[in-house]
């Protein structure tokens, strides 16, 4: 993906938005979505005939229910793939970009939102590989062994000793389950090797609680 958009002047100006909670797209990520909100399925209909370009951000504090605030930073991504379902569902994957900032909503024309989208403070998110600025992995592995021991689960070790240091973090940092305000400080992270330690601060907090006292960071 950072190989069809090579610098921030690349991407579009303005992006339709989908507020979702919990839900981390991070740039080289994926996403699977299953769409079946009418104002989505038309934004995924008018994204495909277009750029395919989607911005994935949470909510925060403020606006109505219907409208509630948008968080100052989210990830664009692209539609790679698409499938209908015989009840008129979308099944897409977004391939995460470039991070955004989020500016001026535009008024109203279409059933979904629009913001006008600041991606040049993220132009390291276009680069093809950022393992070289990650460092040493062996921090944000003993910490994952703590976590995942603390919560009794299991993964393949030799896949995760394997990845790439920034795929490793990134994968991570979608797929566990933070909260949203812990998601979105893994997504404003200013560089890959800030989101790394982030994360290893994240899975040493779960780790640390008691088993009675759910995690959380401020």
């Amino acid at each position: 993906m950072p190989g069809v958009y090579r610098k921030t002047l690349d991407l579009p100006l303005v992006i339709p938005v989908f507020p979702l909670d919990g839900a981390l797209l991070l740039p080289g990520g994926q996403l699977p979505l299953n769409i079946f909100e009418p104002r989505y399925l038309n934004m995924l209909d008018d994204a495909m005939s277009g750029e395919r370009m989607i911005g994935m951000v949470q909510t925060r504090p403020g606006g109505d229910i219907t409208r509630p605030a948008l968080a100052p930073i989210g990830c664009a991504g692209r539609v790679t793939s698409f499938a209908e379902t015989s009840d008129g569902r979308y099944l897409i994957t977004l391939t995460g970009v470039a991070r955004f900032r989020v500016g001026e909503e535009l008024p109203a024309r279409t059933p979904y939102r629009q913001v006008r989208a600041d991606f040049t403070p993220f132009d390291l998110d276009l680069r093809e590989d950022q393992q070289e600025a990650v460092g040493d992995a062996a921090p944000l592995l003993n910490a994952l062994r703590r976590y995942l021991d603390h919560r009794g689960l299991a993964i393949d070790w030799s896949e995760a000793q394997a990845a790439p240091s920034d795929a490793l973090i990134n994968s991570l940092a979608m797929a566990l389950p933070f909260d949203p305000l812990e998601k979105q400080a893994l997504l404003e992270a200013r560089t890959i090797a800030d989101r790394r330690s982030t994360l290893v601060a994240l899975l040493e907090i779960d780790a640390a609680q008691d088993d009675d006292e759910p995690p959380s960071v401020q």
